[in-house]
């Protein structure tokens, strides 16, 4: 199967180029076409729309910042939807609401082209190393025949149910994630107070309860005070504005995620969106 790549960003790029190193990619397409340029040195054909990434592979994937962004691609003029081939299969690997996967699947759908709503969770580490928590909505057989692809870029596939439901299960994701770092930003905060050393205090706390995948990802973040983005506040921010959306839909209140959202909107609008999500204990200690 020929594979096309769309969307080179912090997660993208690394994701595309653990394809290249298995000679899994043929095509990448990219909005800002500087990024493509390491890509195009290495043999891999560079698309000019993603019509033509779609035109020349049998299997899409995208990568984008947000529902609008997946939306515009596939849809839109140009898009996947205009040169994509009966039988292909679309991979969107983007955090959105999950609500407009399913909407965007439809008229893929009636072209029998199917689509899987894949999400990821591991940050840039993760997609550099090729460990990715990938959680997948849609149909089982269409899963299987692109497993080989998603092994090699996630450590970790999980289907949860139909389309869209991968989408729910990285919106549940991160809550869980905003809602870690608030407390391991006011728990470190409080024990710098204390005058507490922060190796010391991570190799007390790590094996017990309070121990995880965030702490294990974002302690030296906080020791060594660098908060260049491995996920972005601002994009962060973007999935619990969905989380949000979605649950109102659904009639449920969600208080614990509109403290966390309200806070980031704080961050964002002080300058802080750009950084990692981590920052939020530089938030706190400023």
């Amino acid at each position: 199967m020929k594979i096309s790549f769309i969307g080179l960003g912090i997660m993208g790029k690394p994701m595309a180029f653990n394809l290249l190193k298995e000679q899994s990619l043929d095509v990448v397409y990219n909005r800002t076409s500087s990024k493509t340029a390491e890509f195009q040195e290495a043999g891999v054909d560079v698309a000019r729309s993603p019509k033509e990434a779609a035109e020349k592979s049998d299997v899409i994937l995208t990568m984008l910042a947000d529902s609008s962004d997946v939306e515009e691609v596939i849809l839109g003029t140009n898009g996947v939807i205009e040169g994509v081939k009966r039988g292909s299969i679309v991979i969107d690997m983007s955090s959105i609401n999950p609500e407009v996967s399913k909407k965007i699947g439809l008229p893929l759908q009636e072209k029998e082209v199917s689509l899987l709503d894949a999400p990821v969770s591991g940050g840039e580490k993760g997609a550099i190393e090729g460990t990715l928590a990938i959680m997948v909505g849609g149909d089982e057989k269409v899963l299987n025949s692109v497993r080989p692809i998603l092994n090699i870029v996630g450590s970790s596939i999980a289907r949860v149910g139909d389309l869209g439901a991968g989408g729910y299960a990285k919106l549940a994701n991160q809550i869980m994630v905003a809602l870690h770092l608030e407390a391991m930003s006011e728990a470190f905060l409080l024990a710098k107070k204390a005058d507490l050393d922060f190796n010391k205090l991570y190799k007390a706390i790590r094996g017990g309860l309070a121990g995880s995948h965030v702490l294990e990802q974002k302690i030296d973040n906080l020791i060594e005070e660098d908060f260049n983005p491995g996920f972005k506040i601002d994009l962060h921010l973007k999935d619990l504005n969905n989380a949000l959306k979605v649950a109102e839909s659904q009639g449920i209140d969600l208080p614990f995620t509109k403290n966390i959202q309200k806070s980031m909107e704080e961050m964002a609008e002080q300058g802080y969106g750009d950084l990692d999500h981590s920052s939020l204990y530089k938030y706190l200690t400023e």
